[in-house]
C-alpha cells in the first residue's frame, strides 16, 4: 500500500525493519492519561517484552499476505505521532472475547495519536487508511471496541463514520465494565 498525504503528516504501512519505532510508539500510547482504558496492555507489561515481540509484530504487519496492518501518521520531521492497528476477522471464526465472527471485517485496535496532534484529523486519516486496506481484502465492515468511559475516543470514532451497533462486551466481571463496539459499514 502507498503512502497517503494528510496536511503535513504522511500516513503509511509499517516496514518490518522499524519496530523499534513500533515499541517507541506502543510505549508512548501506553503512558497515556487514558491508556488503562484505552489499552489491554500496561506500560511495564509492554516494556518487559523482548525486542523479538516487537520484531515479530513489524515483519508481521509488513507481510504479505497479512491478516494485520499497522498504519501510522509521520510528521514531517519524521516522528510517528499516531497509529492504528487493522485486523482482519474471518466468518466462522471467534473474535478475541469469544463471540462468533459472523462476516469478514476488519477489526481496529491500538488507535493512538501524541496529545500534541489530536484535533488534526489524524484519527480519520489512519481510519481512511486501515478501512481502504481492509476493504481491499474482502471486509464488508470494520469494526472497534471502545470503552464506556472513553467518551474522547468515541467522539473521535464518530466523527470518523463509526456510529454504535448496540453490541457490547463485558471487560471484567467484578467491575462491570464495558466496551462498546462500534462500526462503519459500506454497501457491497
Amino acid at each position: 500500500m502507498s503512502a497517503t498525504t494528510s496536511g503535513d503528516y504522511v500516513i503509511r504501512a509499517i516496514r518490518a525493519d522499524e519496530w523499534e519505532a513500533v515499541k517507541r510508539l506502543r510505549l508512548a500510547a501506553l503512558r497515556d492519561p487514558v491508556a488503562d482504558i484505552a489499552f489491554l496492555e500496561t506500560y511495564d507489561d509492554a516494556l518487559g517484552r523482548p525486542d523479538s515481540f516487537y520484531q515479530e509484530r513489524a515483519a508481521r504487519s509488513a507481510g504479505e499476505p497479512s491478516g494485520a496492518r499497522q498504519f501510522i501518521a509521520e510528521a514531517a520531521d519524521g516522528e510517528w505521532v499516531g497509529s492504528v492497528t487493522v485486523l482482519i476477522e474471518e466468518a466462522g471464526t471467534a473474535d478475541w472475547a469469544g463471540s462468533p465472527v459472523e462476516r469478514r471485517q476488519g477489526h481496529v485496535v491500538g488507535v493512538f495519536v501524541r496529545p500534541e496532534h489530536r484535533g488534526s484529523g489524524l484519527v480519520k486519516a489512519l481510519f481512511d487508511a486501515g478501512v481502504a486496506w481492509a476493504r481491499e481484502r474482502g471486509a464488508e465492515r470494520v469494526r472497534l471496541l471502545v470503552h464506556e468511559d472513553n467518551a474522547r475516543a468515541q467522539g473521535a470514532y464518530r466523527k470518523a463514520g463509526f456510529v454504535p451497533s448496540g453490541v457490547t462486551v463485558q471487560l471484567e466481571a467484578d467491575t462491570g465494565k464495558r466496551e462498546f463496539e462500534f462500526v462503519l459499514e459500506w454497501s457491497a
